[in-house]
């Protein structure tokens, strides 16, 4: 479990509720617009948002500044270590060719029906440590390719796939959205973890496999001929990698293998064979794809510990020897730690790369997340901001006079704030905020699903103000049109059936 600092025991203005109310519209607004309209960056957004909100509260501007930096500060002290570490696990998952090797393996035995099932549970498995964009440019030459060979729907193979990814990015650590609400909310990782994983399962069931067989007749989509791969997915060679995918997929690659080989290793003497992997001493060395049950336990080694921990905390005392090698092994950071060292073996020296390459690599994973951690450091500060002014104390009383349930007021919440602003770490992180102080009052499991809660709500409709639109409608050759009746509505149903989950859950708890 993260832990945020404690609210102050006294707010910082002696402010009204309804100048609080005010204040914190005011607050979420100038985000929403500066996202929406001004087309400004969610990191200054959300400073200037908690300017504005602190201000019209009657905050001073030390103050301000004071609550808006520890609230960063913890924030990237917690989640930022997380998300950094997933990204390493998944940059070797990626640059080594493992997932290619998940995919492959796994699709290349199934049957045609049952093709779009084994979409939606590779997508998934290699969903887990990836971020959703990656994932979709691992995954989209082999949809088109499974759909050009086998003569099945792209939408019966695609929406699988797509529902998958997006599913375990919203719902289950350590992506940055789950991570930020059960910072946010002082939530245990290990139980959110197990319950996500349960309300993922049926959630990608009906919105993969089920709606893209249905959605499939409404929406023909044609499979976009210049962007299918021009060799196999699975290999792994550096030219080869970059020619497998199309477009950004292509472009990532050479930018890896750019820091991974220096100008002089680009050609070996011995056989001037350009992008071969190349050892500390210069020897080229021969690349190979991972194995493939070396590189599903890599991925699946940091989700077993956390949950192996929170299985431990309810069956095992507290003093007892297995409880503690539990809580420490199951901790998120040496969970992901441990997950970091093993891919460093079982995907990168495994393929074939130098002790220098795997460096280079786990280094180049850092730099396309610096702009998702300083959203995430943003939103932590501005949420610092609403808990110190009291609004978030206020929130819990006005929900508590309404007889209004937190997990419904946080699935509001971030539903608003997505549709409006399109960004679903945004709408975690302000909706996280707004209904934290509701969460010192529920038990562990009921924080745990609040967490959940605003994870689902920050899936819903996605549309043209969201990135990700606009990364499927290019990718699966969609019009404006049909991506909303696909994606769009694929987004919904995550949102809407991950909630009823949620809501189950809780009568069950």
């Amino acid at each position: 479990m993260v832990t945020l600092p404690a609210a102050p025991a006294e707010p910082l203005t002696d402010a009204g509720d309804a100048q609080l109310i005010v204040a914190a519209v005011l607050g979420i607004a100038a985000v929403v617009v500066l996202i929406a309209w001004g087309k400004v960056h969610p990191f200054l957004a959300l400073i200037l948002g908690a300017g504005v909100l602190g201000v019209a509260a009657g905050v001073g501007a030390e103050a301000i500044v004071t609550s808006f930096s520890g609230g960063v500060g913890s924030t990237v002290g917690g989640v930022g270590l997380l998300i950094a570490l997933g990204a390493m696990i998944g940059g070797l998952l990626a640059e080594s060719g493992g997932a290619d090797g998940i995919v492959t393996r796994i699709v290349d035995r199934v049957s045609g029906r049952g093709l779009p099932w084994a979409m939606a549970g590779v997508a998934a498995l290699i969903g887990l440590p990836l971020f959703f964009e990656v994932g979709v440019v691992l995954l989209v030459p082999i949809v088109l390719l499974v759909a050009k060979r086998t003569g099945v729907s792209l939408m019966k193979v695609g929406i699988p796939a797509l529902a998958g990814l997006s599913v375990l990015h919203g719902l289950v650590p350590p992506h940055p959205g789950p991570l930020v609400a059960i910072s946010s909310l002082n939530a245990d990782l290990g139980l959110t973890l197990g319950l996500g994983l349960l309300i993922a399962i049926p959630t990608v069931i009906v919105a993969g496999p089920v709606f893209g067989n249905m959605i499939s007749r409404y929406v023909p989509a044609t499979i976009p001929e210049a962007l299918l791969p021009t060799r196999t997915p699975a290999a792994v060679g550096g030219a080869e990698r970059g020619a497998a995918g199309p477009g950004a997929a292509g472009r990532r690659q050479a930018d890896v293998d750019g820091e991974l080989l220096t100008e002089d290793d680009l050609v070996n003497p011995g056989t001037g064979r350009p992008g071969a992997p190349v050892d500390d001493s210069g020897t080229e060395t021969a690349r190979r794809a991972p194995k493939f049950w070396p590189a599903v336990i890599t991925v699946l080694l940091p989700v077993v510990l956390m949950l192996l921990r929170a299985i431990g905390e309810l069956t095992l005392a507290e003093d007892t020897a297995g409880r503690r090698v539990l809580d420490i092994i199951g901790t998120p950071i040496v969970a992901l730690l441990a997950g970091v060292i093993v891919a460093m073996f079982t995907l990168g020296f495994q393929a074939g790369f130098s002790r220098k390459q795997v460096s280079s690599v786990l280094g180049g994973s850092l730099p396309p997340i610096a702009g998702i951690l300083l959203i995430v450091a943003a939103g932590g500060g501005f949420k610092q901001v609403l808990v110190d002014a009291g609004v978030g104390n206020l929130v819990a009383d006005a929900a508590k006079d309404a007889s209004l349930s937190p997990l419904l007021l946080g699935w509001l919440v971030a539903v608003g704030i997505r549709v409006a602003t399109g960004s679903a770490t945004v709408a975690t992180i302000t909706a996280a905020g707004i209904v934290a102080p509701l969460a010192t009052t529920m038990d562990r499991p009921g924080v745990a699903l609040l967490a959940l809660a605003i994870g689902c709500g920050s899936l819903f409709f996605s549309h043209v103000n969201d990135a990700g639109f606009w990364l499927v409608k290019e990718y699966f050759g969609l019009t404006v049109g049909q991506t909303i009746k696909s994606w769009s509505v694929l987004e919904t149903i995550i949102s809407v059936v991950g909630f009823a989950g949620v809501l189950l859950l809780d009568l069950l708890l």
